[in-house]
C-alpha cells in the first residue's frame, strides 16, 4: 500500500476503534499512529490464528486494522489502570 493508504486506513481504524470502545480519541495523529498500529497487530494477530480478512480489499484491510486498534485501546487501558500516574491530560 502507499503511504496516502495508509494514512486514511489508521485514521479511518483509529476513529471507529475509538467510537466502538466509547474512547475520547487521541486527535488526528494520535488515531493514525492507533490505526497503523492496529492494522500491524491485526494482519499478525490474524495470520497466526490462521483467520482471513472477512472481505477483500480496503474494507477487509479497514476491519482487520479495527480490531487490532480496539486490541491496542483495552490494552492501553490495562496499562493506565495499573499505572494512574500515565493518565491522559
Amino acid at each position: 500500500m502507499d503511504l496516502l493508504t495508509w494514512l486514511i486506513v489508521g485514521l479511518v481504524a483509529g476513529l471507529l476503534a475509538s467510537a466502538l470502545l466509547r474512547d475520547s480519541g487521541y486527535g488526528l495523529l494520535g488515531d493514525i499512529a492507533l490505526g497503523i498500529g492496529g492494522a500491524m497487530l491485526g494482519s499478525w494477530g490474524f495470520r497466526e490464528l490462521g483467520w482471513k480478512a472477512p472481505m477483500d480489499g480496503i474494507g477487509g484491510v479497514i476491519i482487520v486494522a479495527t480490531i487490532g486498534a480496539m486490541v491496542l485501546l483495552l490494552a492501553l487501558r490495562v496499562v493506565q489502570r495499573l499505572n494512574p500516574g500515565m493518565r491522559r491530560r
